[in-house]
């Protein structure tokens, strides 16, 4: 086999929401493949805080600031991205939020935030960029899915309910624009251990682990939560030409939790 078939040289790749944590990580795989880092965010603050952590790692970006809620602000970003670095080649959308909130208790505001962020967002980016992707002869999009695409789980009805339509968003875009050269595929993350999760591993004050930190693990095949480092070779896999053949899959990167029912009590 060419190893090369794993290069992403000479590519152009979109991360939304890459300022950190996840969309941090696969750009930086992505750099080390070969490829040329564009990256957004919803505020000003969050796309500093981004290129500062960029440059402390030697990683030359483009940050740009927008709403991926916004259609017409996305349209103008593919068209800035397109003059001023090149057609894209990759989408990932990584962007997203989660409320936790009783569904009972949850507003329907609330509910289409969340849905707006999670679903109708990278819907707009791919159909921004997928005409680009057909005229230069194909492209590869990665939705950044979520184990709650298969899951149900208490306090989270509307991540849920956004994340399993991003799994029949990624199968839709597979099945209309496989013909033109275009894989659509997702990454569903287990539980990475990023700073949003630190307070949930954090040692109790008599030295035991945490509640959730207790269960997590004890419902983990390998024993342990992932790292942002786990979904780095997944990713540049689906980016890349040696998943040429792969399309509307979604890879679970969850250190075997689907898989297991967990001990007998």
């Amino acid at each position: 086999m060419d190893m090369k078939a794993f290069s992403l040289e000479g590519k152009t790749a979109w991360i939304t929401g890459a300022s950190y944590g996840i969309g941090f990580a696969i750009a930086e795989a992505f750099h080390a493949a070969g490829a040329k880092i564009v990256f957004n965010d919803i505020s000003r603050e969050l796309v500093d805080r981004g290129l500062a952590s960029y440059r402390e790692k030697g990683i030359p970006v483009h940050g740009y600031v927008c709403d991926v809620t916004d259609e017409k602000a996305v349209s103008a970003l593919v068209e800035t991205i397109e003059k001023e670095i090149g057609a894209i080649d990759i989408l990932v959308n990584n962007a997203g939020i989660i409320r936790r909130i009783p569904m009972t208790e949850m507003s329907a505001e609330e509910w289409r935030k969340v849905v707006d962020v999670d679903l109708t967002a990278p819907f707009i980016c791919a159909k921004a960029v997928i005409p680009g992707m057909i005229r230069k002869g194909g492209g590869k999009i990665i939705n950044i899915c979520s184990m709650m695409s298969e899951l149900g789980r208490e306090t989270v009805s509307a991540y849920a309910a956004a994340k399993g339509g991003l799994k029949m968003l990624t199968r839709n875009i597979c099945s209309e624009y496989g013909g033109a050269n275009i894989q659509c595929n997702g990454i569903g993350p287990g539980y990475i251990a990023t700073p949003q999760t630190a307070p949930l591993r954090e040692r109790q004050k008599d030295g035991s682990r945490h509640p959730f930190d207790q269960f997590i693990v004890s419902k983990t095949p390998a024993g342990r939560w992932g790292t942002t480092e786990d979904l780095q070779g997944p990713a540049v896999f689906l980016a890349s030409a040696a998943s040429d053949f792969v399309n509307g899959h979604v890879l679970y990167v969850d250190g075997g939790i689907l898989a297991y029912i967990g001990k007998q009590p």
